[in-house]
């Protein structure tokens, strides 16, 4: 019976982990296997490799014939060394000790490999891990500054639309000083807008002369603040008219 090295596939799709297992070389990929040596999870970096090295070279003596990925696995562990190693203990090139010390030698200098490798890795992980945390700083700068010029920019206009407003307060009492035809002209609603504390500055004869149905258009608690014998006045005109009605 022919029996071959192989994976045998673990795992979900994208995730996927081996078994290396010693089956019958007619069974399916996936189907029944002799035995399980080791396992094989390529997603970590570097892979993780655990393998019964005792079973795997037992099983390279018998013949069996590994898959180009288990063959690659066993160089990888030491297998195919060992066995290389005691070919030539066998055809007596070397004994046995100089054999394993051989192997020992090659044991030390692959470990330093494996250990030189994974701090490359880690190395090189840390300094793609900084380099990505850098970026996203920089985006959250960005986007900090223009948040902040927008906020600036709503600041400015709300502080120019309180300034008109100011403006057109003054000007409307400026012009209440200047001119009594000026403000007789002036729209009710506008009179009535402006603060109480402004009409009352103006000077009573002004606000007499303004056309009274300005004046009775004004809140009763401004004119009242503003000259007292204007409303009288404005009563006096009015009682005549209500006697010849009556």
């Amino acid at each position: 019976m022919a029996t071959k090295m192989r994976l045998q596939r673990f795992g979900k799709k994208g995730q996927a982990y081996f078994h290396i297992v010693i089956a019958d070389g007619r069974a399916p990929r996936d189907g029944r296997f002799i035995e399980k040596i080791g396992i094989y999870n390529p997603i970590t970096r570097p892979a993780d490799i655990q393998l019964d090295f005792d079973r795997a070279l037992y099983w390279v003596k018998t013949g069996a014939q590994p898959t180009e990925t288990v063959e690659a696995i066993l160089k990888y562990t030491g297998v195919a060394y060992m066995h290389h190693l005691l070919k030539g203990v066998t055809k007596g090139a070397m004994t046995e000790e100089q054999a394993m010390a051989k192997f020992e030698e090659w044991k030390t200098v692959k470990s330093g490999k494996i250990e030189s490798a994974k701090k490359e890795i880690t190395q090189k992980s840390r300094s793609e891990d900084k380099k990505r945390l850098e970026a996203e700083a920089k985006v959250n700068q960005a986007k900090a500054d223009v948040l902040a010029k927008k906020l600036a920019a709503e600041a400015k206009k709300a502080a120019g639309v309180a300034e008109e407003a100011a403006e057109e307060v003054a000007e409307v009492a400026e012009v209440a000083e200047v001119a009594p035809e000026v403000v007789a002209e002036v729209a009710p609603e506008v009179v009535a807008e402006v603060a109480p504390e402004v009409v009352a500055e103006v000077a009573p004869e002004v606000v007499a002369e303004v056309a009274p149905e300005v004046v009775a258009e004004v809140a009763p608690e401004v004119v009242a603040e503003v000259a007292p014998e204007v409303v009288a006045e404005e009563t006096a005109t009015e009682a005549p008219e209500t006697e010849e009605k009556a």
